[in-house]
């Protein structure tokens, strides 16, 4: 049977008393609980608001396995990049070298598929703390560069779960960062029902910050049998400079990732969440009796502005919510300022060997409001006072002189100003038949006052637009502005 770095599973599907099922490392599965105000803070105020919602659908069988020789599949991350559904998930595939979990990836045009059988793209590195197990991928693309946040164990020792980060030009090709493991368990509380230690990351980008949420079993904040979901931010993607802990006090600057866990936003393991733009909130997926619930939380984690919504249907393992390159929530194609849709690939059965027979499900969030207010409008496009088009990016404007590179760029392009936006600091003007640079390895990048602003080949079709090719090094040298191909993926 192989060996599956999770201390956790779904053998439970409803509140029930602990039993002795397990993992094949021994360690006891938590019961699955209906969602829960955070540990150690009050609960949530009753009177969240409630979000309508329609389209419910599901696929009519898995869609993302590694194969037949695969034995399990699950903990998928899917991106909507370039117009193509990329997901990566943990498997194990035989003569893959180091034998431990892998990391597979595939891509498909439509979520319902069909995906080609995955291809392993990360597996253990044969030494240090992720020698045998690479597993739990989290990958977002910022800036031209994509992350790979995954879980590491270097075998099956209590405790032996760690979080490290690996970077690449492609979702292919990846490189492990020197600063690994980049979280380790904090060791608050040592629970021998639980020696799982720190893993299952969740990345999203979010102005500027990188924000990691994550499984610590030894947390203070975890329940009895080690359960919930821990955040970390910094504006380093290694997190080894300018990290803050979210506390019951806010985020706090700690010396170390391995600072006390104080604060679980979710009673839940095997976790994902995106920033959704349209709310202006964070949506956090995980598993209960009934399917995924999503839970919603401010900018600030101090209230919850929305009453759980679940996306019902089988389940066996973790959720995979579908999202932009950057982590924030995908724009409906039918109206980028009312709905909102959340689509997940999660793990349907327990193949005996581990979870397996990923299925996606789905549904949308109506009535929600965007495009009314500035904080909701990141991505959005409309018409400014000198002729040009304006376009809200990380929470300042981006002039575009030409209305044919914003149609490229934003997620809609409005007919009137949104009340307010006109507040919002000016950032950069995309000036027509503006100077870009590409490298190798690198996106095509608008230059706008010495800072690139990466976008999409079409972007730059539009503008007419000067291509100057540099070296990966000199492309790495410039600052950077917001990504601008992030909203449509391109």
């Amino acid at each position: 049977m192989p060996r599956s770095l999770r201390a956790i599973a779904s053998c439970l599907a409803a509140v029930v008393p602990l039993t002795a099922c397990s993992t094949a490392e021994g360690t006891p599965k938590p019961p699955i609980a209906t969602p829960t105000a955070v540990q150690g803070q009050a609960p949530a105020d009753a009177h969240e608001s409630p979000l309508s919602t329609d389209r419910a659908r599901q696929s009519l069988g898995p869609v993302v396995s590694g194969g037949s020789v695969a034995p399990y599949n699950y903990v998928p991350s899917v991106l909507l990049d370039g117009g193509r559904y990329r997901v990566w998930w943990c498997s194990q595939l035989p003569g893959g070298g180091v034998s431990g979990d892998d990391v597979l990836t595939s891509a498909a045009a439509a979520l319902k598929g069909p995906f080609p059988d995955g291809a392993p793209v990360f597996g253990g590195s044969g030494g240090g703390f992720d020698a045998v197990h690479t597993c739990d991928p989290s990958v977002i693309r910022v800036n031209g560069t994509y992350y790979l946040y995954y879980t590491g164990a270097a075998g099956d020792a209590p405790y032996g779960n760690s979080i490290g980060v690996a970077t690449s030009p492609d979702g292919l090709h990846w490189q492990r960062s020197a600063a690994n493991p980049i979280v380790t368990p904090s060791k608050d509380v040592l629970r021998p029902g639980n020696t799982y230690g720190a893993g299952q990351p969740s990345v999203l980008h979010l102005d500027g910050w990188f924000y990691l949420m994550f499984t610590d079993t030894t947390g203070a904040a975890a329940n009895d049998v080690g359960s919930g979901q821990f955040v970390l931010r910094s504006p380093d993607p290694t997190f080894a400079t300018g990290a803050q802990a979210l506390t019951p006090n806010g985020f706090v600057s700690v010396k170390g990732t391995n600072a006390k866990r104080s604060l679980s936003v979710a009673d839940a393991f095997s976790a994902d969440w995106m920033w959704v733009d349209a709310l202006n909130a964070f949506a956090i997926g995980h598993e209960v009796g009934q399917g995924t619930a999503i839970s919603f939380w401010d900018k600030d984690f101090t209230t919850r502005p929305y009453a759980d919504v679940v996306v019902a249907g089988k389940w066996n393992e973790g959720p995979g919510l579908v999202r932009r390159v950057d982590g924030h929530a995908p724009v409906s194609p039918d109206d980028a300022c009312e709905r909102v849709p959340v689509d997940l690939l999660r793990a349907t059965r327990d193949g005996g060997g581990g979870p397996t027979d990923i299925s996606s499900f789905g549904l949308d969030l109506t009535g929600v409001g965007g495009c009314r207010t500035p904080a909701t409008t990141a991505g959005i496009a409309m018409p400014a006072p000198d002729r040009t088009v304006e376009m809200v990016v990380d929470g300042k404007l981006v002039r575009i002189e030409r209305r044919s590179v914003a149609e490229q760029l934003a997620l809609r392009v409005l007919d009137k100003p949104v009340p307010g936006v006109d507040s919002l600091p000016v950032a950069a003007t995309i000036k027509a038949g503006a100077e870009v640079l590409h490298a190798p390895d690198r996106p095509y990048a608008f230059v706008a006052g010495g800072t690139l602003w990466p976008a999409g080949p079409p972007a730059v079709e539009a503008d007419s637009a000067h291509v100057t090719e540099v070296s990966d090094a000199e492309w790495d040298a410039r600052p950077k502005g917001g990504d601008l191909s992030a909203f449509r993926g391109n």
